[in-house]
């Protein structure tokens, strides 16, 4: 087993977290584990592989209709404090100090503590972050409150796409989220249960239930080594790939004694479309600024679905995350529109029976949880079964009308060059036009340039056809826009740097499956982490 040294100024933290004991743990977990990762992504390829071959589509599958079919199996309730968590701070990366001790400090009920959509894993990025983690757990920030009464820790690890450079086990790069879910539970996982705050966490990406079974069988094999209860990990899964919504009854009764319940959003979800058939015109997504919202036939599906699914079961159902950030100045207009604008998208989600989301912006936790208070009853709306809905294959496939925008193609240009930038600077995140941006947002936008120049999609406005050298004519005007935001030469020929990358991620023949192992593999940015880290504990500028 090899770990790479500590990033400079993190000594105490790197000494803290890599114990003996921690990395006997760690070689233990990844070893026993390393193959069935290698299995569940080799499964995911021959799916795919399946799909182009044979023109099919999903549907719901025969092999497990007897789950489907069998009305009386349960998920495990959950303890005290989920039970009640309708408003969540989503996307808080805690390499971000302040923001994670702001977060700690605030009236929401829980806290998604990202190592994922909203994280840039350098490894300065984990380290930091699950150090602090371990000072949050431990009551070593000041003026805090203690762990049973701050938000409860909603735990992201990595996605199964992602690895940790910095991390050999038997001569293979450790897989991602193995190590940060075993350094999560090794140092917090006790204390977390013995103050009735945990461990829970939310699971990323799951495809298959066959990817919800290996989480099952490492939360059970974690538990037995450190001496926990069984059943006392809770974990929500992301419902965040259009395979993975024919089998969320599966990925319950998968994780039916640690379940914490399904969780939807709109982003990634829509860009698995992309990722799995977007080379079928037939699955042409259109704009995402003008055409694709929550209220579409295919989303609103399969937010139907996953409420009704849940709660059949007894799991919990939580919606997505308000990515609007709101104005300050509580008399202007634009404070009204936002405000307006997410109240309206988040009683969508209430009507629909949700029992939570998320926001970003913690100045929106107290009218919404308002909100909640003011439209449902109860901790949670379990006793909404939605046995008023029927979703079919159709419902979920159903692709939205509409077409192509300049705004839209400028803005999904603009996107996915910021989020490159973003992590070159170290950084999961970033504000642009009033919201907060992520590898989500990033993922739907260079997901959507590419298809429109596969499939050679005419604009609206004009009739032209997004081609590569209007997709490059257009990179100029952005780069344009985007270059006075930058103060220094440095910056400039990182957004350059970034521009050029984002290019060749949309001009490749064949679609990246994820903009961020894009990343993590390309020497771009593992050289920008070895020539310095920059301070993710000061705030970034909102563009």
């Amino acid at each position: 087993m090899e770990l790479s040294p500590p990033p400079s100024g993190l000594k105490v933290e790197y000494e803290t977290l890599f114990t003996s004991d921690c990395l006997l743990f760690l070689h233990e977990l990844i070893s026993t584990f390393d193959g069935e990762v290698d299995q569940v992504l080799r499964l995911r390829a021959s799916r795919k592989v399946h799909l182009d071959l044979s023109g099919d589509l999903p549907s719901f599958l025969e092999s497990t209709t007897h789950i489907r079919s069998d009305p009386e199996w349960r998920v495990l309730p959950v303890p005290p404090r989920l039970q009640r968590r309708h408003v969540d701070i989503g996307d808080l990366a805690p390499c971000d100090t302040q923001r994670f001790i702001n977060a700690l400090l605030s009236p929401a009920q829980g806290i998604q503590v990202d190592f994922d959509d909203g994280n840039c894993p350098t490894y300065h990025n984990q380290i930091k972050g699950i150090h602090n983690v371990y000072k949050a757990v431990h009551n070593q920030f000041y003026n805090v409150p203690h762990l049973s009464q701050a938000p409860v820790l909603m735990l992201r690890p990595r996605a199964w796409n992602m690895v940790e450079h910095n991390l050999m086990v038997e001569g293979k790069e450790a897989p991602g989220p193995l190590f940060d879910f075993g350094l999560l539970m090794f140092h917090c996982g006790k204390t977390l249960f013995e103050n009735k705050s945990g461990p829970f966490f939310y699971l990323s990406k799951v495809e298959s239930f066959m990817e919800a079974r290996l989480w099952n069988n490492i939360f059970v094999w974690t538990q037995q080594k450190l001496g926990l209860p069984l059943g006392c990990i809770k974990a929500t899964v992301l419902i965040e790939n259009v395979l993975a919504a024919f089998e969320m009854e599966e990925i319950l009764y998968e994780l039916r004694d640690h379940s914490a319940g399904l969780n939807c959003g709109i982003w990634d979800y829509s860009a698995s479309f992309v990722n799995k058939f977007g080379h079928r015109q037939a699955f042409l997504l259109p704009d995402r600024s003008k055409y694709v919202n929550m209220e579409k036939r295919f989303l609103r599906s399969y937010m139907d679905l996953l409420v009704q699914t849940c709660h059949r079961r007894g799991a919990l159902a939580t919606g997505g995350m308000a990515a609007l950030l709101l104005p300050q100045d509580i008399t202007s207009d634009s404070h009204q529109r936002v405000m307006a604008t997410v109240t309206r998208l988040k009683l969508l989600e209430i009507e629909a029976g949700v029992d939570g989301f998320m926001v970003y912006d913690l100045s929106f936790i107290e009218p919404m949880q308002k909100l909640f208070k003011l439209h449902s009853e109860g901790d949670n709306q379990l006793q909404q079964l939605r046995n008023d809905v029927t979703v079919t294959p159709d419902d979920l496939l159903s692709m939205p009308a509409g077409g192509v925008t300049l705004y839209g193609l400028k803005y999904n240009i603009a996107v996915g060059v910021l989020f490159i930038n973003a992590w070159l600077s170290g950084n999961g995140h970033f504000f642009y036009r009033g919201q907060v941006e992520d590898s989500a947002t990033a993922e739907i936008s260079r997901s959507q340039v590419w298809q429109w120049i596969r499939h050679q999609t005419r604009l609206e406005d004009d009739s032209r056809v997004v081609s590569r050298q209007l997709v490059c004519d257009l990179m100029k005007e952005v780069m344009m826009e985007l270059g006075v935001l930058c103060h220094t030469v440095k910056a400039v020929q990182r957004l350059h740097t970034a521009a050029d990358m984002f290019l060749e991620v949309v001009l490749k023949r064949d679609f990246p499956e994820f903009i961020t192992t894009y990343l993590n593999q390309d020497h771009t940015f593992l050289s920008s982490q070895s020539a310095g880290q920059v301070d993710t504990d000061k705030p970034q500028s909102k563009l």
